[in-house]
């Protein structure tokens, strides 16, 4: 069975349908924002029974000897570094008497580089007077091992110094000596030889004044570069406010929740495969969406509402009355996803027929569904499928059945031997949707057409196929198309456009 649209070829049909996916996606808003509701309560919950621990923050200024103007913060990341280390944290410990391991203690306390200068550190502690005195502490301990180390980088810098002028000193003594034990000689070689160790001297001279002058600098700038490093901030119990916290976190919530339930909405569109656009329906049902429900709320609407839903329901039995009058052969209604609301449009349909002849409504749901039901005055008589056979031939007979998964496929020509598709959107998957077209054709069961329920509002793709190539010119003297499932090929024929209506009130979700 083979069918074509005159949208687009189905060699150029993508991959994915962003399109499709959308509609999907908002059709489950439900799920998404079920899980963005979740993600609320859940982080709401948490600011309210985890409530953040107490802290204390202290900021220290933190002097660098190789201090830029243009540092992209390497220092700083570095001093947060050996703030992260276990000694000092173990000095820490140590200053507050504290039997804490220091690896424990480490999980406790956090440092940032507000600037290249500015290390912040927040310690958390079992109550605000405990933690004060561990960020002290720990604020003590982290500039006295800075000063430490500039002090030992200073000692060692000036002794490299000193050593390498005493070496020099060394070699000016023996120069010195041996200008001292030369003789006076006359001649160009001995005259180039004092020249020589003058020379000598003058530059051991030099080098030796300059090591200790860069030797003195270094110990001159080690007190500025200590005198820098300090506490400007200090320690403070930080406070905690319960409704900003239970805001951030329910924020947070709402997103992470909206975010994996928008996941796991798409996912699973793509992963079930049910067709929501009335194009794809069409197309996989081999038939044209001549029909559409809205649902409405489950809760009784207004006055306007109800006169609304009526209009509607009269326009969708013309529809159908339009479409199953032509011909004398039994029609049915087959469902798939919405028993109730095809049992509804049947019975509208009967009623709208019961005025050109008698009418009576062959129940094929599962579990009898309408012939259960008490007839009202006036309603469409009613009788289960067993007993269909002993009605009278002159009766018009409209049969309700149902092409769910595990209908017996024989059975729906007693129902009708043509018929009309009553699909809810979304509800079946494309490949149950092939197996419905080809199990009717199969049959030998043409399908007038389809009634589309609960429709995407937003949807505006054409849901109308044509029996024929794209190409082939269409107008109102074409042959009518023989039935799916003949083997010959189909001509074209007019398209029966969509019908736009709202639900009954009789829907069930």
């Amino acid at each position: 069975m083979t069918t074509s649209t005159t949208s687009e070829s189905p060699a150029a049909t993508p991959l994915l349908d962003l399109q499709a996916l959308v509609v999907a996606v908002r059709r489950r808003r439900r799920l998404w924002c079920a899980m963005a509701l979740l993600g609320l309560l859940l982080g709401s919950a948490a600011a309210v029974l985890m409530p953040a621990p107490p802290s204390a923050v202290a900021k220290v200024l933190v002097a660098h000897e190789a201090d830029q103007p243009n540092d992209p913060g390497t220092l700083i990341r570095t001093d947060v570094a050996l703030l992260q280390t276990t000694g000092i944290a173990g000095k820490a410990l140590q200053a507050l008497g504290s039997p804490d391991k220091p690896e424990d203690f480490m999980q406790d306390y956090g440092g940032i580089g507000l600037t290249n200068n500015l290390l912040q550190i927040t310690v958390k502690g079992r109550s605000d007077a405990e933690a004060v005195a561990r960020a002290k502490a720990l604020a003590d301990a982290f500039v006295a091992d800075h000063v430490r180390r500039i002090q030992e980088a200073a000692a060692a810098e000036a002794k490299s110094l000193l050593d390498q002028r005493d070496r020099l000193q060394e070699q000016l003594a023996q120069v010195n000596k041996a200008i001292g034990d030369a003789t006076p000689q006359s001649g160009p070689k001995a005259s180039a030889n004092m020249e020589s160790l003058f020379a000598s001297r003058a530059e051991l001279t030099s080098r030796i004044t300059d090591f200790g002058q860069r030797a003195a600098e270094a110990s001159v700038g080690t007190p500025r570069l200590v005198a820098g490093t300090q506490i400007v901030d200090t320690p403070r119990a930080e406070r905690h406010s319960l409704a900003r916290t239970a805001a951030t976190d329910a924020v947070v919530g709402v997103v992470l929740g909206l975010v994996l339930g928008l996941a796991v909405s798409a996912v699973g569109v793509v992963v079930a495969d049910r067709p929501v656009l009335r194009r794809e329906i069409a197309a996989n049902l081999g038939a044209s969406v001549i029909a559409e429900l809205r649902r409405v709320p489950r809760r009784r609407g207004r006055r306007w509402q109800g006169r609304r839903t009526r209009r509607a329901r009269s326009r969708l039995t013309a529809t159908l009355v339009r479409s199953v009058r032509d011909s004398a052969e039994p029609v049915s209604l087959l469902e798939l996803g919405c028993a109730r609301s095809t049992g509804a449009i049947a019975l509208d349909l009967a009623a709208a027929l019961g005025e050109e002849g008698p009418v009576v409504v062959v129940d094929g749901l599962p579990g009898s569904k309408l012939a259960d039901r008490r007839p009202g005055p006036g309603a469409p008589t009613v009788v289960a499928d067993g007993t269909a056979e002993a009605e009278s031939a002159q009766e018009r007979r409209v049969g309700v059945g149902s092409v769910a998964p595990g209908t017996a496929w024989t059975d729906l020509r007693h129902l009708g031997t043509r018929t009309v598709l009553v699909v809810r959107a979304g509800h079946g998957s494309a490949a149950w949707l092939h197996t419905v077209a080809r199990q009717l054709a199969d049959q030998r069961i043409p399908v007038i057409g389809v009634v589309l329920i609960d429709p995407d509002p937003r949807d505006r793709t054409d849901g109308t196929l044509w029996d024929g190539p794209p190409a082939a010119p269409r107008g109102r003297n074409d042959r009518p198309a023989r039935p799916i499932g003949t083997g010959r090929r189909r001509t074209e024929r007019l398209p029966m456009w969509t019908a736009m209506v709202p639900d009954s009130d009789q829907e069930a979700r």
